[in-house]
């Protein structure tokens, strides 16, 4: 009786590691449940976990009455129970591998350490169930306790988290202040961050490729712009040969930007255009102005902010500190650093740009797309004219500016063009890349599931942003049934044919049906955003 019990654990044991494995993950890309993110996205996805999961832990609790009864019914129940988890890691395992996950489960050292508490967690029932193996009622209630444990995996997976958050702010306070100790062994090195609602990650590379055709600057890599992400860039990656540091700062609820200052403190500051992304954590539009305005009022009064002029958000916002400000902009002809006469193509865009005290206009030239990479392009422009950057080289650096990835990125794919916009979406984003699509010859496709976390505005964006796809696409391929609707609607108020609209549930099927409109001719289709992991319909 012993081996079958110990292969119907072993058949738990490894149903266990593959759900572990997808709320771990979740849990990681859910900032271990900062502002309580994974218990919301837990509870949003209920239906992940409480499937065929219960099914096993009625038949763990019939399992007990009848063992009470009929002991030789224990080994039946122990295979068909063994058989149960086997189809469960069955379907988790594939599960996992339909993810599309753009940012895999990195096991860092904290992971890892959450991997022990679940362990140890799990181990006591079990420890228990081995050691009372005579007992088959006793064995059977360990069992039943077990798989219990098991359908709640992704509360088990949070409880973890809370033990082990001492140790982890002991860990985190060590490393920030090993991080708060290089930042002031280097009193010369120039601190500039970014925020803003979109564009952070764009606005950061572009100013680092401009900057670094005088000086070595070092931006923060990838998305890393939470506490732990800028303390492991300045502990791992800043050196003593790195003259600027760009610091992206991200933040979901307010008062998050001005935490991120006081570990990096910034001299100078970038604000990128201001919307609704999350507008679900912040509560309200006046929180996201008020939290993103912390960068620039945590300046110093010997610094400078960098700010957009065609943001009224920005333009009516009363600074409490008197940080210099030097405006960018395009529609705004009162700004310091303006673009002009901007045409864009398939091979790039085109502009003039006028400096402070300068009537000459400048002929600049970039591989990236769009007006808000033109806003981009503008920010770092004035960050060069200010640290004495030759504009000759800066209309240099511009011209090599390289385009960032998922982020209207213009590629051949097979026989089609993409115009890759899926890391994210957003309304400014998705405005901006239906007007870039609209400029492009040939057959134009827009694929998108729509845009998130905008709160009770989503499905209002959503709408309207159907509304942009009708009047530049001729196909529009939406992905998912459910939450595509409002774009549906929005295409549809605008005349936009049924039979053009194609609803697809794998963002993979739409490659085949644009592969055999682009066998008729120039096809460009635009992929705007590709919901982030922690997503389900």
């Amino acid at each position: 009786m012993i081996i079958v019990y110990l292969f119907l654990l072993l058949c738990i044991f490894v149903c266990l590691v593959c759900k572990t494995r997808r709320y771990l993950h979740m849990l990681q890309q859910n900032l271990y449940n900062e502002n309580n993110r994974y218990l919301k996205w837990v509870f949003r996805n209920a239906k992940l976990f409480w499937d065929l999961d219960l099914a096993a832990c009625f038949l763990s609790l019939i399992g007990l009455l009848v063992v009470y009864d009929i002991e030789k019914f224990a080994i039946i129940l122990v295979l068909v129970l063994s058989g149960l988890f086997l189809f469960l890691t069955y379907a988790w395992r594939n599960r996992l591998a339909e993810d599309q996950n753009k940012k895999p489960l990195v096991v860092t050292k904290r992971v890892s350490r959450l991997i022990v508490t679940i362990s140890i967690l799990y181990l006591i029932p079990t420890c228990l169930l081995l050691w009372q193996n005579g007992n088959p009622q006793f064995v059977w209630g360990m069992f039943t306790i077990l798989t219990i444990m098991i359908v709640l995996n992704p509360f088990i997976v949070f409880v973890a988290n809370i033990i082990n958050y001492p140790i982890e702010r002991g860990v985190y306070h060590f490393y920030k202040h090993k991080a708060q100790s290089k930042l002031k062994s280097m009193p010369s090195l120039k601190i500039i961050g970014i925020t803003g609602s979109y564009g952070k990650t764009s606005s950061k590379n572009i100013l680092s490729d401009i900057l670094n055709i005088k000086y070595n600057a070092l931006p923060s890599p990838r998305n890393l712009n939470t506490y732990n992400g800028l303390i492991m860039t300045i502990n791992n990656d800043l050196t003593k040969f790195n003259d600027i540091f760009i610091a992206e700062m991200g933040a979901y609820v307010k008062g998050e930007i001005r935490g991120l200052c006081k570990l990096v403190r910034p001299k100078y500051g970038i604000l990128t255009r201001i919307g609704t992304a999350h507008l679900e954590t912040f509560g309200s539009e006046q929180n996201i102005i008020d939290g993103k305005f912390e960068l620039i009022e945590s300046l110093p009064s010997d610094g400078f902010a960098v700010l957009n002029g065609d943001d009224p958000k920005q333009v009516s916002y009363q600074l409490k500190n008197k940080v210099k400000v030097i405006w960018i902009g395009i529609d705004n002809p009162d700004v310091d650093v303006r673009a002009m006469h901007i045409r864009c193509s398939n091979r790039g865009t085109e502009f003039d740009v006028k400096f402070p005290g300068d009537d000459k206009e400048y002929h600049f030239e970039t591989r990236l797309l769009g007006d808000h990479n033109v806003y981009n392009i503008l920010a770092g422009l004035a960050f060069g004219y200010e640290f004495d950057i030759p504009i000759s080289d800066l209309q240099q650096a511009v011209k090599g500016v390289r385009p960032v990835e998922h982020r209207l990125e213009l590629k051949r794919l097979g026989n089609f063009y993409q115009i890759d916009d899926a890391y994210n979406s957003n309304p400014v984003g998705a405005e901006n890349a239906c007007k870039v699509l609209g400029m492009m010859p040939g057959v134009k496709v827009v694929v998108t599931p729509g845009m998130i976390e905008l709160g009770e505005k989503e499905d209002q964006y959503n709408k309207k942003f159907g509304e942009q796809i009708a009047h530049v696409a001729d196909y529009a391929i939406l992905i998912g049934k459910h939450k595509t609707k409002p774009i549906r609607e929005g295409l549809l108020s605008q005349g936009f044919e049924k039979n053009r609209i194609i609803v697809l549930n794998d963002v993979r099927d739409a490659y085949p049906f644009i592969g055999r409109l682009a066998a008729d001719g120039e096809v460009y289709a635009l992929f705007e955003n590709d919901l982030p992991d922690t997503y389900n319909e």
